[in-house]
């Protein structure tokens, strides 16, 4: 071999396909998921055959498949019933109050009157539309909504619907209103996080999508997926595969080496760390409260935060706190203690790097 064959030429690159490494690249069959997608799907059925359909909360931590099985399931089902069933998805993050939720559902399904207008009224105009066929909406990450009984007026007014809650919070339901819970009857569906061996599977399939052969060895492939497996979340592979592959291009080189994986993960430590110095001085304040009472229920940590002085009401501390969860800053458990009921545990777990699993 010589000396200079294994240097990538100006006009060459090591990536064949990087939409590949997109945790929202949909490959026609989720990997390890197919199991839930036919119970998804059996939630679904009765639309087809003009029944109401089963509602679904879906749970399980970030990156574990969560939103691409039902964005799967959802493009299936739009392909081949779009005539008959419509299929509304709405992430309730960018979505969070019952206007802002409620308009974009009035958008997908065509109706565009929605200024000056109140809740109850777009509600009424969709149905209009809607129950002129049958419905499955998706709401992703529903716990980030505002107030849930909007979607006790959803279920009054649309009559064939499946309504599928997707969720990182494994006690949601329980914090639901009654009203709205007695309404919802959902069944649940936890996604647990993948095996080692199945996130191994998932990232070996990406990297024949997504790159040239021999780019990535054995040894560098089972130092990635042994990272995300011990991070529980998929995303974080195909960071590393697509930035050390980067990296590598960067050297002008054929191959991903070690030393291009390890830059990799002290720039995910980098931004993490950047994180914290950009939350704002609340958020600042209130993670430091939590690491001083690490272990506490959250009604603990919120009676020394008003002992402190503390003028947020309890709703808008719950937020920001679930917000410190979302960047994975700390952790919510929930737990059962007796007389107590079930409470929420919250630890801190900020200083762990990727690099010291």
């Amino acid at each position: 071999m010589g000396l200079f064959s294994d240097i990538l030429k100006s006009d060459e690159t090591l990536f064949k396909n990087p939409v590949a490494l997109e945790f929202s690249f949909q490959p026609k069959l989720i990997k390890y998921r197919e199991e839930k997608q036919h119970y998804i799907a059996s939630c679904i059925k009765p639309l087809l055959q003009e029944r109401d359909g089963r509602n679904l909360i879906i749970t399980g931590k970030p990156g574990v498949g969560k939103t691409v099985c039902l964005k799967h399931v959802l493009g299936e089902l739009e392909e081949e019933y779009s005539e008959e069933i419509f299929c509304i998805y709405v992430n309730c993050w960018k979505k969070d109050s019952p206007f802002k939720m409620v308009s974009e559902i009035c958008e997908q399904v065509g109706y565009k009157w929605v200024h000056n207008k109140r809740i109850d009224e777009l509600i009424k105009a969709a149905a209009t539309i809607i129950n002129k066929k049958s419905a499955v909406f998706v709401f992703d990450e529903i716990d980030k909504l505002q107030d849930h009984l909007v979607i006790y007026n959803l279920l009054e007014e649309i009559y064939k619907k499946s309504l599928i809650l997707i969720t990182n919070d494994d006690g949601f339901l329980s914090k639901l209103d009654q009203r709205v819970k007695s309404r919802l009857m959902p069944n649940t569906l936890k996604f647990e996080p993948y095996s080692l061996i199945q996130t191994s599977g998932i990232l070996k399939q990406r990297v024949e999508w997504a790159f040239y052969e021999e780019v990535f060895n054995e040894e560098i492939l089972e130092l990635i997926s042994k990272k995300t497996f011990e991070n529980e979340d998929i995303r974080l592979g195909l960071f590393l595969l697509k930035e050390s592959a980067e990296m590598a291009e960067g050297f002008a080189k054929r191959k991903v080496e070690l030393d291009h994986v390890n830059q990799s993960l002290e720039k995910i430590n980098e931004f993490k760390t950047k994180d914290l110095n950009y939350l704002d001085k609340k958020k600042q304040y209130l993670l430091e409260l939590v690491k001083k009472n690490n272990g506490k229920t959250i009604n603990e940590i919120f009676k020394i935060y008003q002992d402190e002085g503390g003028s947020q009401t309890y709703r808008t501390f719950h937020r920001k706190v679930k917000d410190l969860e979302s960047k994975k800053l700390l952790q919510l458990k929930e737990e059962f203690r007796g007389s107590f009921g079930r409470v929420t545990i919250v630890e801190y777990d900020t200083n762990k790097k990727i690099n010291e699993f």
